[in-house]
């Protein structure tokens, strides 16, 4: 087990939580320990398990090895621990999600790329590994998904997965090509929220 899985698994564990505290933070529903653990998991495989069926990849991760399961259940039980704690640190709980989505990027992109998926498509599949999950959350707690909002989101994810390929290609050594792609997608992520950025939009003329 290298360096890349337990990213990977520190990457399920933030989306697990930051699922849950999403459940448990929207109002006017039903919030039951069960529906706060179910987002969880789901926010937490839904990504990388659709890029897994695109790959062929049978059967998906989560399915064939149970330390993914443990990450998500890990991640559940800090959520119920120190839920208190994340109500006080939203910047801390937006950070994890920026985390978890850079991680995701990453791992994605090169799930991909070993599976001999051209360039532009392993770019687009390591942006569906980490989006995803937390577009299936945002529907089942009944949110617009980020991807529909203002916020610099996707794109943050296809310029990591962008710097990974081309780091990639000049043979930078796979771990700092890790660090350096995941820590861009989460400083876009950053800069975007704190001053508000977007991209253009985009309507039909009237």
């Amino acid at each position: 087990m290298n360096l890349s899985y337990y990213i990977e698994l520190t990457g399920v564990g933030f989306f697990a939580i930051s699922g849950a505290l999403a459940a448990a933070e929207k109002k006017g529903h039903h919030n039951d320990i069960f529906s706060a653990f179910f987002t969880g998991f789901i926010t937490a495989i839904g990504g990388g398990t659709l890029r897994d069926i695109t790959l062929g990849n049978y059967p998906v991760a989560w399915v064939r090895d149970a330390n993914v399961l443990w990450a998500i259940f890990f991640g559940f039980v800090l959520t119920i621990l120190f839920a208190r704690y994340w109500v006080r640190f939203r910047r801390e709980i937006f950070l994890f999600d920026s985390i978890g989505i850079g991680i995701y990027t990453v791992i994605g992109t090169k799930i991909s790329l070993s599976a001999g998926v051209n360039p532009f498509g392993a770019v687009i599949l390591g942006m569906i590994s980490a989006i995803f999950g937390g577009v299936i959350r945002d529907t089942l707690i009944n949110e617009v998904p980020l991807i529909f909002r203002k916020e610099i989101y996707a794109t943050a994810c296809l310029a990591g997965a962008t710097l990974y390929i081309a780091l990639n290609y000049l043979n930078v050594d796979g771990d700092w090509n890790t660090g350096f792609s995941v820590l861009l997608v989460v400083l876009i992520r950053i800069v975007a929220v704190r001053y508000n950025l977007s991209l253009p939009t985009f309507k039909l003329p009237e």
